[in-house]
């Protein structure tokens, strides 16, 4: 049985639309709580309020997370957002005016026909309900996913045609296009003060490379244009997703590239929300976590009030440690959740498990590569420590994967697997012996001397011939 959820931002939305009991605000969908079962679920995102971390991109990020399909995805959000990625791909369509005029799309069909051929190929390349493109001198200048409102009559009527058209096709996911050279572009950012890698290992990533026949380039994201030139991108600088780390790794899959860590991995490993959806979803440990929404005070308190103090709070794409403080009080979780909601309508509130080191278990392709353990900085309780004018970070200590608890690889592997089948670094606690995940890394450090240690050259030859494989 399939079940289809339509979401809005306010019921009111749907106007003089047939009934349907079909539809819930986004409000409704984030409070749902995880659902057992084979059912298919697909979800039409309407809310209109698709920013980056605003309610109606949670709505489609979480729906990703209980495994429902849904339009807008969350990669189709940030494509629409990026305007350095779609103009010049865009551009190539043919458009029937040289006029500046402005449509909408309802399922790739448009009211005006001049326009039917072009809003069906947007909508085959950025699949959404409803988008709303620009003409400018013949090409498309702005492109944007819309909600229901300010619709007229005559849209109200297309969209309801087109929504009923669509309910019934098979909704299908494009497969990147494989080429067969061995060039691979290596992504770094030469000013980054804490990258994924170091000089050293980025040189013996090279030398690995060339061992297998692959000419590896170092490049930065202001070569974009070279991507064309090459068989895969691998991403040596610290993602996320409004950064031009995912653009490029999306140009790169757009044009057919093996790209690690992929799209997919970087947009559910950046943001905390996804991540605690679904690894609680899959009964993979975590700490008691409690997600709370913005505006919502009586769950803020009570979120509080269950966890106890002190209680860590957590902005949903912080790295490094960075946009994770602890709140020893109800005045510090207060304090905290003003600045962490201008950034995000939702936030993350965990219960504080302290622990001398955490496990770092590294997996490619669904195996463990290597095993460290990061511990705390001195005299804090993380192992990055931001809070001087020069980021502190602890010690380390490298093992032989056989040599690390089995119940810690396990869970490590397991929960890497459900993030993709790219390169991960999954960070757990051992609390009452119990191994718990802190978090999925895409893009995990790999540093000559630290996460090495143990495997040595073995190390990035394993990586590369991931690489290799995928551009075969």
């Amino acid at each position: 049985m399939t079940r289809l959820y339509i979401l809005l931002k306010e019921q009111k939305q749907w106007g003089g639309l047939y009934p349907s009991d079909d539809l819930l605000t986004a409000r409704e969908y984030l409070k749902l709580p995880p659902v057992k079962g084979t059912d298919k679920v697909q979800v039409l995102n309407l809310t209109g309020s698709y920013r980056y971390l605003g309610e109606g991109y949670y709505c489609s990020l979480l729906a990703e997370a209980r495994g429902h399909r849904v339009l807008p995805s969350v990669a189709t959000l940030n494509d629409l957002a990026s305007r350095g990625l779609y103009g010049p791909e865009i551009k190539t369509l043919k458009t029937p005016t040289d006029n500046d005029v402005t449509f909408r799309v309802f399922f790739g069909r448009t009211l005006d026909p001049h326009f039917a051929e072009l809003g069906l190929q947007l909508f085959d390349r950025f699949p959404a309900p409803i988008l709303e493109a620009t003409l400018k001198d013949g090409a498309i200048s702005k492109l944007k996913p819309k909600g229901l409102s300010n619709l007229s009559d005559e849209e109200e009527t297309l969209f309801a045609e087109a929504l009923d058209a669509f309910s019934h096709k098979i909704w299908r996911v494009k497969k990147p296009k494989r080429k067969y050279r061995f060039d691979l572009a290596m992504l770094v950012d030469p000013e980054e003060k804490l990258p994924p890698s170091d000089t050293g290992a980025l040189k013996r990533f090279i030398r690995a490379g060339r061992t297998l026949g692959v000419q590896v380039d170092l490049i930065t994201h202001k070569q974009a244009a070279r991507l064309a030139e090459y068989d895969g991108l691998f991403i040596r600088e610290t993602t996320s997703i409004h950064g031009p780390s995912f653009q490029m790794a999306r140009r790169a899959e757009n044009l057919g590239l093996a790209v690690i860590d992929t799209p997919e991995a970087i947009l559910r490993c950046t943001n905390k929300i996804y991540l605690a959806e679904r690894l609680e979803q899959a009964k993979v440990a975590i700490p008691k976590t409690r997600i709370v929404q913005r505006g919502d005070e009586e769950a803020l308190a009570a979120a509080a009030a269950d966890l106890g103090y002190p209680l860590v709070m957590k902005i949903p794409d912080g790295s490094f440690s960075r946009g994770v403080v602890k709140a020893q009080s109800m005045e510090d979780v207060h304090k905290h959740a003003v600045g962490f909601f201008k950034q995000s309508a939702l936030i993350l509130l965990q219960e504080y498990c302290y622990t001398e080191y955490d496990w770092r278990v590294g997996v490619l392709n669904k195996e463990p590569i290597f095993v460290s353990k990061y511990f705390m900085s001195r005299g804090h309780w993380q192992i990055y420590n931001h809070s001087g004018k020069k980021t502190q970070s602890g010690g380390f200590e490298t093992l032989p994967v056989a040599a690390a608890p089995k119940k810690v690889i396990d869970t490590a592997v397991k929960a890497a697997n459900l993030m993709g089948d790219s390169l991960f670094g999954v960070d757990l606690k051992v609390v009452n012996g119990k191994p718990v995940v802190i978090e999925v890394n895409d893009n995990p450090n790999v540093d000559s001397g630290v996460e090495d240690k143990i495997l040595g050259d073995q190390l990035y030859l394993t990586i590369m011939q991931e690489l290799v494989k995928r551009m075969s």
